[in-house]
């Protein structure tokens, strides 16, 4: 295996829990906050996949407003436009999860050039970076939209390649999505799946490496090197 010279990161349910807005749902709608949060993740998801199948590109910010909408309606609940945009809002401050702030710092201090590449627009993913202060943490942050196509659309995974200039080969792509680990690893990239509790999809390839948390990356790839 060559040498681990760059660390590409997914974003969304990766680095930032997307069930943080759970919080800002449940003060919208009283009782029925993560409800809310796991069917709007899982539309915002579906809507991604199906606008890349049908060639209609709208960005992360669109879709995940359109699967708010969808969520509330099949829940029956009202969505004002000031409660819609306080929602989406949220969406633009989630939560690392506890243990990635440190374990940022110290990949970056082993000398990897650590990246984020995520189907979020260039917008949202900067906004969710730099308001949990992580900005100074990474070299690149690579949105979808130059492609206007979502993961896991080989082109997508193509970007980070180019943006870093590091053959495929050396650079690990860490994601807690199955899926996406999957779609990295068919275009080439090591792949470090972070399993937080769920069932890895049965599409013909398993991750490289599984890990439990990002901040057990450092000591993944300190085994690696040394081997």
């Amino acid at each position: 295996m060559p040498q681990i010279k760059a660390i590409v990161f997914d974003l969304y349910g990766t680095l930032f829990d997307v069930h943080s807005v759970a919080t800002a749902c449940e003060s919208e709608y009283p009782g029925r906050g993560r409800e809310i949060s796991a069917l709007w993740r899982q539309k915002q998801l579906e809507y991604t996949w199906l606008r890349s199948l049908m060639q209609q590109y709208a960005d992360f910010e669109q879709c995940t407003a359109d699967a708010l909408v969808y969520a509330c309606k099949f829940l029956q609940l009202d969505l004002s436009a000031v409660g819609k945009t306080r929602l989406c809002d949220a969406y633009l401050r989630l939560a690392p999860f506890p243990d990635v702030p440190a374990a940022l710092k110290q990949l970056n201090g082993l000398g990897y050039a650590l990246a984020i590449l995520s189907n979020g627009s260039t917008h949202s993913i900067e906004t969710v970076v730099r308001n949990a202060g992580l900005s100074a943490e990474f070299q690149h942050l690579i949105s979808v939209d130059s492609v206007r196509t979502f993961k896991p659309h080989a082109t997508v995974y193509e970007l980070a390649e180019r943006q870093l200039g590091v053959e495929r080969a050396s650079i690990l792509f860490v994601s807690s999505n199955a899926w996406d680990a999957t779609g990295a690893g068919y275009f080439g990239y090591p792949t470090c799946w972070v399993n937080r509790g769920g069932t890895f999809d049965e599409m013909g390839r398993t991750p490289d490496h599984i890990v439990t948390s990002i901040s057990a990356v450092g000591p993944l790839l300190s085994t690696l090197q040394r081997s």
